[in-house]
This record gives structure tokens, C-alpha cells and sequence, in this order.
């Protein structure tokens, strides 16, 4: 058995590799931070033999795969999907037109099949799979077909309206925003509305289909959904503005994104509520400590809240390359600066809050949700209160939420939408 042959070394970046007829096809972030693609024999598969045969673009190359003998690229651009068909020496054959603006999800093939079948989704389109036809590439596009979908005739996507807007974060970076929300609906100034973010680890918050949202749309609410630095929207770039002593780039352009649903009369500080988990939930507790003052209601879901411990719990450890560690007395003047549980101001006024927990939770430990509720309770001036209270709801036999039944995401869902619908006064 031949031993293992390196190919690169010593550079700090994402490699993937697709073989095909003797040849290495290589996926890379290498001096590219939205990714290119290389070639090269197999045999011969030193780093000096690479050959670029795939540019960097502005759009994010998320995958390209060897299939029916071309190269099928996915590819990310302003937060929404595009495939791509290319020759294996990099010439673009056609493109793969999209249902609408969404998200792609299990784009595959085989290298002998001229098909490939791809999931989509978007916030109109339920999770659906289409079939492409390989054999007839031309430059006018590659046609899809639906070829199975998730029934949801409950809902009609026609009734409903997506637009992507752009803002200025503090910097004056521009960052893209999803608002949906029913065909036609007035822009008063008082629609209530439920903005959401994450912001983090390289995770794109791209278009998807959320049920629950039509809940709060059929009831005349607005949801929106930001992109926020530390994804992966535009690359690797993208990420690292929004990680360790950067991590407050993304509070500002969460912050920058309410200021605008305001500005542009979606609707006002009284009807705006925000939700968040996990990564997403630190996201939430540095607006509750920030910018108090811009919320009406805040759902934060298992969440990171003492950012100078929480690396000693569970299996957080993992995440100092994101964050950074209080153990290094740099790192901890940047992380006590955000930190929200150590923000927390006595006789402040805070918005309603619903921390939300799961009590066997081993990614994020619920001592985070528990302690700041229990701070939150005692020292903030609505700490008691009955009409824009702080509450904390632990699942007693749930962890971060992977793998939870159906009954206990319903139930939970039951108790966020009640928890906005009383405070932002929506009629159920």
C-alpha cells in the first residue's frame, strides 16, 4: 500500500480535493479568501504543479464537485446561492437558474451521470429537491426540473413579499439585510418585528424556510434576519471582522440593522423585538447591555453570557480561536469589554427578556442563562416587574437543541411567540 503524499504544507488555510481520471481538483482559500479552484496530476500533486483554473470571484465559492465530467460550483453571492457549470479546465459553461432568491443545500452528482439533483429552500419556498440535466449545456442556462418538495398547504407563498436591503454599520461597512412580510403591508412606523442575527464561527444566515415565521407574518409582524460580520457571507475576510478583539463589529452592525427597520418606518422601538441562540445569543445579551434602550422584547436562547469564563465549561474551550480566553491578560480586555453579564447596571431599565435554556446542554452551558437572569432579576429596575419582566424558561430534559422532539419545539415556540405576541401587542 502506497504512503499518503503531501501535497501542501505549512499555510493557514482550507483545502478540499475531488479525483478525477488522474487528476486532483482542488478547492482553496489559499491567498483567496472567497476561494478558487486548482488542478493537477495526481502523480505530480506538489503545491509548485498546482494550476489555477478557477479564479477568485466576488461571490463566496462554497463547493465544486466533479460531476457527468464537469465541475459543479456552488457558489455564495450577497448572502443567497448560485450554481454554476464548469468544463474541467475552468471554463464556465452555464449557470443553474434558482427558484428565487434562496438557499441551496446538497447540490450533488456522480462523475458518470449527467444529472444532479439539489435541495433548495428560501423563506417563501419549503425545502424542496430539483433535478438538472447535464447533457445540454449551453450558455443559456442549465434547466431544472421539481423533483420532490415538503408539502406545506397551509401556507402560500404568493401572499408574501422578500426583499434584501443594505445599511451602513458604524464604520460605514454595508451589510445586507432579509425583510419579509406580507404583500402590501404599510410602512406605519409601529409593525411589530422580530430582527434576528448570528454573526460568528463562518456560518452564513442565508434565505430559509421557517414556519414559525408565518406565524408571526400572518399576525401582521415583520421578520428580518441580518448578515452580520463574522459570517460567511463574503468570505473569509467577512469572518474574521467579526471574531476575538473584532467581535464588536458585529454588535454594531446588529445594532445599525434595528436603527434602520426605525429609520425606514418599518417599525419603532415599542414594536421591535430581537431572537437570537447560542453564538446568536451572546449577539443578544451585548444588546441587551448595550442598547437597551432599542428594544421592546429580547428572546435569548442558549447562550454565551460570561465571556471571561466561559471557556472553562463544557466544551467551550473549543471556541478561543474565535473569541479568545481571559487567561490572556490582551484577550481580556477585549472580552470583559463586551461582555454582557458584567454589563449588567443596577436600576437600569432593560427590555422584557426570555433566556431560554436547555438544563443538560453540554455545547453551552446553562449557567450562563441561569446566573444572568438570576443578576438580571435582582439589580435591574424591571428586575421584578410583571409587565416587561425577565424570565428564564429551562427545558429540564433538552440540550442545546439538536436531535429535540417535535412536542418540545412546539412547546417552545409556543412560549416565545405568546412571550412576543403579550409584549409587542400582537392580537392572537
Amino acid at each position: 500500500k502506497d504512503p499518503p503524499v503531501e501535497i501542501t504544507t505549512g499555510k493557514d488555510f482550507l483545502y478540499g480535493a475531488e479525483f478525477f481520471a488522474g487528476k486532483l481538483y482542488i478547492t482553496t482559500n489559499e491567498d483567496a479568501p472567497h476561494y478558487r479552484v486548482f488542478v493537477a496530476d495526481a502523480a505530480h500533486a506538489k503545491r509548485e504543479n498546482w494550476k489555477e483554473i478557477i479564479p477568485q470571484s466576488d461571490a463566496v465559492l462554497q463547493n465544486a464537485s466533479v460531476t457527468g465530467g464537469k465541475l459543479l460550483a456552488e457558489y455564495e453571492h450577497n448572502a443567497t446561492s448560485e450554481l454554476k457549470v464548469f468544463g474541467l479546465d475552468g471554463k464556465k459553461l452555464a449557470d443553474i437558474p434558482l427558484p428565487a432568491i434562496g438557499t441551496v443545500f446538497s447540490a450533488s452528482g456522480r462523475y458518470d451521470r449527467n444529472e444532479i439533483f439539489f435541495g433548495f429552500q428560501s423563506f417563501t419556498v419549503p425545502p424542496s429537491i430539483y433535478r438538472a440535466d447535464l447533457t445540454k449545456v449551453d450558455g443559456t442556462g442549465v434547466n431544472s426540473a421539481l423533483w420532490a418538495k415538503v408539502d406545506a398547504p397551509s401556507i402560500d407563498p404568493a401572499a408574501y413579499d422578500v426583499q434584501q436591503v443594505w445599511y451602513s454599520s458604524k464604520d460605514g461597512t454595508k451589510v445586507p439585510m432579509f425583510i419579509v412580510s406580507k404583500k402590501g403591508i404599510e410602512k406605519n412606523g409601529k409593525n411589530p418585528t422580530l430582527l434576528t442575527g448570528y454573526g460568528g464561527f463562518n456560518i452564513s444566515e442565508t434565505p430559509s424556510f421557517n414556519r414559525s415565521a408565518y406565524l408571526w407574518m400572518e399576525h401582521g409582524g415583520i421578520f428580518a434576519v441580518a448578515n452580520l460580520r463574522g459570517g460567511a457571507e463574503f468570505g473569509e475576510d467577512w469572518h474574521r471582522a467579526g471574531m476575538l478583539e473584532k467581535k464588536q463589529n458585529v454588535f454594531d452592525d446588529f445594532i445599525a440593522a434595528s436603527e434602520y427597520l426605525i429609520a425606514q418606518k418599518y417599525t419603532d422601538k415599542d414594536h421591535l423585538a430581537i431572537q437570537g441562540g447560542s453564538n446568536g445569543g451572546l449577539l443578544m445579551g451585548a444588546m441587551i447591555t448595550q442598547r437597551p434602550d432599542l428594544f421592546r422584547a429580547v428572546v435569548c436562547q442558549v447562550p454565551l453570557l460570561d465571556m471571561l469564563r466561559y471557556q472553562n465549561f463544557q466544551i467551550a474551550k473549543l471556541w478561543i480561536p474565535e473569541y479568545g480566553s481571559a487567561d490572556d491578560a490582551k484577550q481580556f480586555e477585549w472580552l470583559y469589554a463586551y461582555s454582557p453579564y458584567h454589563h449588567v447596571k443596577p436600576g437600569q431599565e432593560y427590555p422584557a427578556i426570555l433566556f431560554m435554556t436547555g438544563d443538560t446542554d453540554t455545547r453551552v452551558d446553562p449557567m450562563h442563562a441561569k446566573k444572568m437572569a438570576a443578576l438580571m432579576q435582582a439589580e435591574a429596575k424591571n428586575g421584578a416587574s410583571k409587565e416587561r419582566p425577565i424570565l428564564l424558561r429551562i427545558e429540564t430534559k433538552a440540550g442545546h437543541g439538536q436531535g429535540k422532539p417535535v412536542t418540545k419545539q412546539i412547546e417552545e415556540s409556543t412560549d416565545m411567540y405568546s412571550f412576543l405576541f403579550w409584549q409587542l401587542g400582537v392580537k392572537p
